[in-house]
């Protein structure tokens, strides 16, 4: 009975670790909801007046992004704003020929009257919180404005944002992303699911309470005064972006979030290219909470409101940890219920816990509802793709908590880019990428066997008892059957 009750005291802490995960969330919603209400008053730039338009560098960090930088300095060469206070900095990392043909296309656009500069750097020392940190040595700009190589602000993005600076308390003004290429694939429309939720429910409903939010690594823009204050930018994480701002945020800084701008951009349209941007965004999560946990506690300034909140928000990924262990755990579970029926209250206690999936499910309908409308036909659109994405999302556990165990646990690795695609609508392809890996990941085996595993827990509910079976955790188990098997045959097909 020692291993079977390791077993359930294990199982029974992650459900309350993801169901006071769940309760944070249901926090955040009303929040979203009170403040959807509000109308926001903040005191802004008059930019039709010259006097008060401040400079602005706009920094481009790139790194052997052949396949979208001509995109990207002909959408940046279009930002309304005047030329005489506007910089931009190419901070180029590339080590393949797009070097070339980035430095001749600059030249072009500085025979226009652009102030535009190539930026060059011997190594790739701190990656990109580098090379952001080696371009402000020379920025020009009061505030910085990033962009990553496949964002596409429009033209009028800087003259959306730059106004609520004039609170001289405001470090950070960050917009809420859109995806071009939203309907390219299923992962495409999961990815796309899982960013709304972060930039309407999680960002609106923390950012209206005063609660810590986070930079986003691009579409938004910095007082260049507050990344020195917060110590600039340091390349200890995998998401510097996160790092600084709470180091900001823990100097009292205000962060700014605006969900009605959009900045458009491309998601990744090859599991293996999701692949690598999720393992970087929930490493360096873990990576964060090692390095702020303490900091957030011992800080006078903060309620003790927002301590929860930005310790809960920095385990954020830890979630996909948490849910590993429940389905690993779901199966044994099963057997033990049924072959203890002295177990029954505990069990049926453990039922309870349910109510986080349905926390979920009420938080990400609001999103989803905000984004396409109300009506029968909305909803029922939203439950297939609500189980898609629970699916799928679970599906990628494995190789999230590899990366949550490793940020824990302090071990060091590269700072891996996502590759681009340049992939705007439906007929275009990614074949014959160059940046695409061709070996496969020893975890992809893993998920496969995993869905196997998750496929004898539906047998299982067949066979276990002398009732006839179980199936209170069927549809569990169906659930990480399709989704470790669609993670597992995706990833095969794409070489990742």
């Amino acid at each position: 009975m020692i291993l079977e009750t390791i077993v359930i005291v294990v199982y029974s802490a992650a459900l309350v670790l993801i169901f006071m995960y769940a309760l944070a969330q249901l926090n955040l919603l009303i929040n979203y909801l009170r403040s959807r209400r509000k109308i926001l008053k903040a005191p802004k730039f008059d930019l039709s007046d010259a006097q008060q338009i401040p400079v602005v560098t706009i920094q481009l960090p790139v790194y052997n992004e052949m396949y979208v930088m001509d995109r990207l300095l002909d959408n940046i060469s279009k930002i309304d704003y005047p030329k005489n206070k506007l910089e931009i900095q190419v901070l180029d990392d590339s080590t393949d020929e797009s070097l070339e043909t980035t430095a001749k296309r600059i030249q072009e656009l500085q025979k226009t009257g652009l102030d535009i500069k190539h930026v060059l750097r011997d190594d790739r020392d701190g990656f990109k919180a580098g090379a952001l940190k080696e371009g402000l040595k020379t920025a020009k700009g009061e505030f910085i404005a990033i962009f990553d190589a496949d964002f596409l602000p429009n033209p009028d993005w800087l003259l959306q944002t730059v106004p609520y600076f004039k609170d001289p308390q405001v470090g950070v003004v960050q917009t809420r992303w859109g995806h071009i290429n939203r309907e390219y694939s299923l992962l495409t429309r999961v990815q796309a699911f899982a960013l709304d939720a972060h930039f309407t429910l999680e960002q609106v409903g923390r950012n209206s309470k005063g609660h810590f939010i986070n930079f986003n690594g691009t579409a938004g823009i910095w007082r260049k005064q507050c990344i020195i204050d917060a110590g600039n930018w340091e390349g200890d994480t995998l998401t510097e972006d996160l790092d600084l701002s709470y180091r900001a945020q823990l100097k009292q800084w205000k962060f700014h979030y605006l969900e009605d701008v959009e900045t458009p951009a491309e998601l990744p349209v090859v599991i293996s290219a999701a692949r690598s941007q999720q393992f970087r965004w929930n490493k360096g999560g873990a990576e964060n909470f090692r390095k702020m946990l303490w900091r957030i506690l011992k800080n006078k300034h903060i309620s003790l409101k927002t301590k929860l909140h930005g310790v809960l928000h920095l385990l954020n990924s830890s979630m996909f940890l948490f849910v590993l262990i429940v389905a690993l755990l779901s199966i044994p579970m099963l057997y033990i219920k049924n072959e203890y029926a002295h177990l029954k209250t505990y069990f049926i206690v453990m039922s309870f816990f349910v109510i986080s999936t349905l926390i979920f499910f009420v938080c990400y309908w609001f999103m989803y509802r905000q984004a396409y409308g109300k009506g029968t036909k909305t909803f029922m659109q939203y439950i297939v793709m609500f189980i898609t994405f629970f699916s799928i999302a679970m599906g990628f556990s494995l190789h999230n908590s590899i990366a949550v165990l490793e940020g824990h646990l302090g071990k060091r690795s590269d700072f891996i880019r996502t590759p681009k695609f340049n992939i705007n609508s439906l007929g275009d392809s990614w074949k014959g990428n160059k940046y695409l890996k061709k070996s496969i990941s020893p975890h992809v085996i893993i998920e496969g066997l995993l869905m196997l595993y998750f496929g004898f827990g539906m047998y299982s509910a067949f066979v276990v008892g002398d009732q006839g079976g179980d199936f209170g955790l069927f549809p569990f188990h169906l659930m990480l059957f399709c989704g470790f098997g669609y993670v597992f045959f995706k990833s095969l097909g794409s070489k990742a």
